[in-house]
């Protein structure tokens, strides 16, 4: 039988008996007794960083997370990895997910663990501890940091990004000035936690409830709510149940589990950024995700979340409606019910439990009654994104979704914030944008840089087709084509792209065309400069030459477990 609690994978000196005492002796210099140190051991992999806004409550999440494993027989032990504070870094937050979820991985398996509590919350976190303990193998739950409460400006309520966004882009029109823009500012972020809308980060949380990877209810919880609190020591006992039952994530996060995630992404008018990160994590499992499957599930999935940046309401309207049982349950006759949770029921176990709509509010819609009819994304395919590029259909302006358009280039994000603004900027409202070089290879780390602002000059636009290698705040919104792939700076067509050239958007079609001729594009392909070196050192390095296309996850290929010749 394989050794459980302190006495597993043991320090390697040649004697495991020498090993053991060792360990032991050091482990009372932190003063457990024999009893503690008989228990399973539950470790807290915690992202507490002052460096990162949105978990300055985790000390206080992991001491209720401790009460549980103490309260079930186990041994709590808790300690740090890498976090990913998504304004805090540069250039991007992206760039360092497969960097922490390396870091989460090789801890799991380095230390004497019998199960982890994974807590995340910043939009990079969660991904990067489920990659990491997806590879680990180690039984584990995830613990969400809960979003923050909305703020208030003169009767008005706000909450990061997505109104951020929308006074910044005020202000850029010349609507409001700076003092009321600054005015705002301190109102945006009032407490801890996420953003409170749909961003990324909620999306995550709200997909990790419905693969299972977590407790029911968790996703939507404030982090400030005392219910926050005591979710967390729910999650620290079923922690120590985990590890008694070796229930590993891969019997989890299954197809069937992935996915049940999709179709609950189209159904929330969830976060683009999601659809890369759910990539990675079926590709740690050998699990090769379609996004073929991602569209055919958008034509016959609702959206049903009425919040921002694809409706009205917030993160805390969506809890007090309910949350996600509620939307799993309306989803009910289209999700696989045999997919396994991490309670050890499996899901349709869970949708067995009474259930009465929640008639009295409007944040979730029921399914005959949606809030849209299709779900919010869309994969687009054609001569400009032949592997694909992902488009948020419920925050778009739907007259722009069918249109031929002249592109107007940038090369880089230095050209891009050099010229956008330049009053001599050849532009007009029904031209296209196009950012080039701002994928994973190309920026490098593929930063939130698709939400090109709109150029000065069109004062009064409020949106623009808008097309690039890129990602965008799960905050953002407007009509913008994100995650082209192959991206330009490894040859992609999106780097053949001239000025004047027409692009076809047709999102009724699912097709992004550059209308070329294809002996133009041979020229332009063979005049290509030559593509930069990579960087000469570090883990810079490792990322540009091992870092994979958007449509696989933007994940190192050296750590899927799937077989992906030809890619």
């Amino acid at each position: 039988m394989e050794d459980k609690g302190l006495a597993s994978r043991l320090t390697e000196y040649g004697d495991r008996e020498f090993a053991l005492y060792l360990r032991r002796s050091f482990a009372r210099s932190m003063g457990f007794s024999d009893q503690a140190l008989g228990k399973p051991v539950v470790g807290i992999v915690n992202t507490f960083s002052e460096l990162n806004n949105c978990h300055r409550g985790f000390r206080e999440l992991a001491e209720a997370v401790k009460r549980g494993v103490w309260q079930a027989g186990g041994l709590p032990l808790e300690f740090p990895t890498i976090s990913l504070g998504e304004v805090f870094l540069y250039p991007s937050s992206m760039m360092f997910r497969n960097l922490m979820s390396m870091d989460v991985e090789v801890m799991l398996r380095a230390q004497p663990l019998d199960a982890a509590v994974l807590m995340g919350g910043c939009d990079k976190t969660i991904p990067a501890l489920l990659m990491g303990a997806a590879s680990a193998g180690l039984p584990a739950i995830v613990l969400a940091a809960g979003p923050m409460l909305a703020g208030s400006y003169r009767g008005e309520r706000l909450g990061a990004c997505t109104d951020c966004r929308l006074y910044w882009a005020r202000y850029r029109r010349g609507e409001i000035d700076r003092s009321m823009v600054e005015q705002v500012e301190g109102q945006l972020a009032p407490t801890a936690g996420t953003c409170p809308v749909m961003g990324t980060a909620s999306t995550t949380a709200c997909l990790t409830e419905a693969m299972g990877m977590m407790l029911p209810g968790g996703a939507t919880i404030p982090a400030v709510h005392a219910d926050r609190l005591r979710h967390a020591e729910e999650t620290g006992k079923q922690a120590v149940e985990l590890a008694r039952s070796a229930l590993t994530p891969d019997r989890i996060m299954t197809e069937k589990a992935f996915d049940n995630a999709l179709r609950v992404l189209q159904a929330l008018g969830g976060s683009t950024n999601a659809v890369i990160h759910l990539a990675a994590i079926a590709g740690r499992l050998g699990i090769r995700l379609d996004l073929g499957r991602l569209d055919e599930l958008g034509e016959t999935t609702p959206v049903l979340v009425d919040l921002k940046p694809s409706g009205q309401f917030y993160m805390e309207d969506f809890h007090r409606a309910g949350g996600m049982p509620v939307v799993l349950q309306e989803l009910r006759r289209w999700l696989h019910f045999d997919a396994l949770t991490v309670t050890g029921a499996a899901l349709g176990e869970l949708l067995d439990e009474p259930y009465q709509w929640p008639a009295w509010q409007e944040v979730i819609r029921p399914a005959d009654e949606p809030l849209q009819e299709k779900g919010g994304l869309v994969v687009l395919k054609g001569s400009l994104a032949p592997e694909g590029a992902i488009l948020k259909r419920s925050a778009a302006s739907p007259e722009l979704l069918n249109a031929t358009g002249r592109a107007v280039v940038f090369t880089s994000l230095q050209d891009l914030a050099a010229r956008i603004d330049d009053p001599d900027l050849d532009v007009r409202p029904d031209d296209f944008l196009v950012l080039q070089h701002a994928g994973p290879v190309g920026a490098p780390g593929m930063p939130e840089a698709g939400y090109l602002p709109i150029p000065r000059k069109l004062a009064g636009v409020k949106d623009m087709v808008r097309i690039s290698d890129a990602r965008m705040s799960g905050t953002a919104f407007g009509t913008v084509v994100l995650h082209v792939s192959p991206e330009a700076a490894v040859g992609g067509p999106l780097g053949l792209v001239r000025d004047g050239d027409l692009i076809e958007l047709s999102v009724e079609k699912r097709q992004l065309n550059l209308l070329v001729a294809e002996d133009e594009l041979r020229a332009r392909r063979a005049g290509q400069a030559p593509s930069r070196p990579p960087p000469a050192r570090g883990y810079e390095r490792l990322y540009c030459e091992s870092v994979q296309q958007a449509h696989l996850g933007a994940d190192f290929a050296f750590l899927r477990h799937e077989s992906l010749q030809g890619d």
